[in-house]
């Protein structure tokens, strides 16, 4: 199986896991989430990513996908799967966004890893974008 584990600051990641469900449709055993949440601990964060990457299995594959790249959360969560000897079945992606993931749950089984970073990645900087509404200054004649 190919997971995903989304980890952030505050509530981010359960919340795009959350969003992820309402528009995949929930109950998916593939997708995982957890937070380091304001005043836990390193450690307390650590043993919450090990008992949720203690389904992965030999074979398996994660994609970790992680809020900001360096934070904790993301450095944290490679730590303990280089601790689980996962780390050479993850792939790790920084500046997660709902674009991001969502792409990623409705494609990852059906392309290698590697071509999947190569389409992710510049598919979600593609989503950043203005989204500017056209004001009219005239009035309407009735």
């Amino acid at each position: 199986m190919k997971y995903m584990l989304l980890v952030s600051h505050g509530k981010f990641a359960p919340g795009l896991h959350d969003a992820l469900g309402m528009l995949l449709g929930g109950g998916r055993e593939d997708i995982l989430s957890t937070s380091l949440e304001n005043g836990m601990g390193a450690d307390e964060f650590a043993e919450k990513v090990r008992e949720i990457v203690s389904v992965v299995k030999e074979g398996d594959e994660i994609l970790l996908f992680a809020d900001l790249i360096g934070g904790s959360p993301l450095t944290t969560a490679a730590n303990v799967i280089a601790e689980e000897g996962l780390a050479g079945q993850t792939t790790m992606i920084g500046g997660m966004n709902l674009p991001l993931v969502l792409s990623a749950a409705l494609t990852k089984d059906s392309m290698d890893t590697e071509v999947l970073k190569e389409v992710l990645i510049p598919e979600a900087k593609e989503m950043i974008q203005e989204f500017a509404v056209t004001v009219s200054d005239e009035e309407d004649d009735i």
